[in-house]
């Protein structure tokens, strides 16, 4: 067994299966910059690790991943790291867009890694799964939802356009009219509707969830890892997912330029002023 740590990303390997747990349950297990960067530098170790022969994705403390961490982005991101985002060093002036930014390019990277890497992820959704979550676990292989789970769009609460792979990967799932109905009305699944939506493989009781996902890894794991990788790989060509690498560029343009308008800039404000939900969720 081997054990590594980072601030807010865990990983384990055991069994030739790697986890990687969102640890950040304090603020909803959302994405500042540290955590996305740990989480790609974690997803890239796992892919490119051949001891490793399944990977499973999971939050901690209830939830998946509630998207960015709308705070970090609020007060304008790490002004440290975002030098190569203003040309003449300018990083009190960053807008919103710049601080999603940081995020967005750790968590794109991390998703094109998982879909190309010829070994299967699995993503454990236990509680709340939106925004960014949502992308995360939708662009996994396998998606094991627990009773509790939910899944939401989440971005259209804060006037946001969509990221992390999910306007891609949506309407690949679910079909061109529920994945519309999905984002302009912004339709909270549960585990169950989720299921019966095409989002999730199998929904598993909330005891022993972790277990359970973890043995279904560990068989991926035990199986022909070079014919599941060859097999992924054809799936991703017939459904013209080499694509994704162009339109997660699309997203990230769109989105943060989006964030830099009027629309975020109401959304944000309105998301601070209202009571917390326990989701924390609605952007990036």
């Amino acid at each position: 067994m081997r054990e590594a740590a980072m601030s807010h990303i865990q990983t384990r390997c055991e069994e030739a299966v790697g986890t990687i747990t969102i640890d950040r349950r304090e603020h909803f297990n959302s994405l500042d910059v540290e955590t996305a960067r740990d989480f790609r530098r974690a997803g890239l170790r796992f892919a490119r690790d051949e001891a490793v022969r399944a990977v499973v994705l999971r939050g901690s403390g209830g939830v998946f991943c509630s998207g960015a961490d709308l705070k970090y982005v609020r007060d304008g991101g790490d002004l440290s790291d975002l030098d190569y985002l203003q040309p003449e060093g300018g990083g009190e002036e960053a807008g919103h867009g710049a601080a999603f930014k940081q995020i967005l390019e750790y968590l794109h990277s991390a998703i094109s890694e998982i879909r190309r890497v010829r070994k299967p992820f699995v993503a454990a959704v236990d509680g709340v799964a939106a925004a960014a979550g949502f992308g995360l676990a939708m662009c996994c292989d396998l998606v094991f939802a627990s009773d509790r789970a939910s899944f939401e769009w989440a971005y259209a609460k804060t006037g946001l356009t969509g990221a992390e792979s999910s306007t891609f990967l949506l309407p690949r799932l679910v079909g061109m009219r529920r994945a519309r109905d999905m984002v302009l009305r912004n339709l909270r699944l549960d585990a169950r509707a989720a299921l019966q939506a095409g989002l999730v493989n199998e929904v598993l009781p909330d005891e022993g969830f972790d277990a359970a996902v973890f043995e279904e890894a560990r068989r991926l794991a035990e199986g022909p890892t070079q014919a599941f990788g060859v097999a992924k790989a054809l799936i991703n060509r017939a459904a013209g997912l080499d694509g994704l690498d162009v339109h997660l560029d699309a997203e990230l343009e769109h989105l943060t330029r989006i964030a830099d308008g009027p629309e975020f800039r109401a959304g944000l404000a309105s998301f601070f002023d209202r009571p917390r939900s326990g989701s924390g969720s609605g952007g990036g």
